[in-house]
């Protein structure tokens, strides 16, 4: 079963039926007439009514080629979409006794998602007692954001949430 979808534009019969203040495809302003006329007056000339401003005390309708208008409005959206881009936010966890070789591939892990212009969150979760000694993991990860250096801004400093020491990072735009 396909449901079809409603058409809420107001275009020709769709318009309800009032007063319009009517504009021809060259942007001449026709004055106020009524939907029917204004409609007969758009088919002359292989047109549709479109209404542009709906809100408009007396509404306004210009006559346009409606699927080309649309088919452009589709392409604008599209280039738009296509133009933007998505920040994800990645996590590097950290312990507060890291090993050099261990800290070295999370850093350069680090560094390859600032450069696909992702943010990072800098996770590091201390284990049983290792929470007395919060002062080293806040070394580690101090030590992590100098380590990444100019190419990132600090949007959160570290700061303890819990069992968990917590800082974001972001690429700095070089554009």
């Amino acid at each position: 079963m396909r449901v079809t979808k409603k058409n809420t534009e107001l275009v020709n019969e769709n318009i309800p039926n009032v007063e319009l203040l009517v504009i021809d495809n060259e942007g001449n302003n026709l004055g106020k007439m009524l939907r029917d006329k204004a409609i007969k007056l758009s088919y002359e000339k292989d047109l549709d009514l479109v209404v542009v401003a709906p809100e408009a005390k007396v509404m306004v309708a210009k006559m346009m080629d409606y699927s080309k208008y649309r088919y452009e409005q589709q392409r604008k959206l599209r280039e738009m979409k296509k133009n933007q881009h998505i920040v994800d936010v990645k996590e590097i966890r950290l312990s507060p006794t890291i090993g050099e070789h261990d800290f070295n591939t999370k850093l350069n892990n680090a560094k390859k998602f600032i450069q696909k212009g992702d943010k990072v969150k800098i996770t590091l979760r201390f284990r049983g007692r290792m929470i007395t000694h919060s002062q080293l993991g806040g070394e580690v990860v101090e030590k992590f954001i100098d380590a990444l250096g100019d190419m990132v801004l600090v949007e959160a400093k570290p700061k303890l949430e819990g069992s968990q020491m917590v800082a974001v990072v972001a690429p700095i735009n070089n554009n």
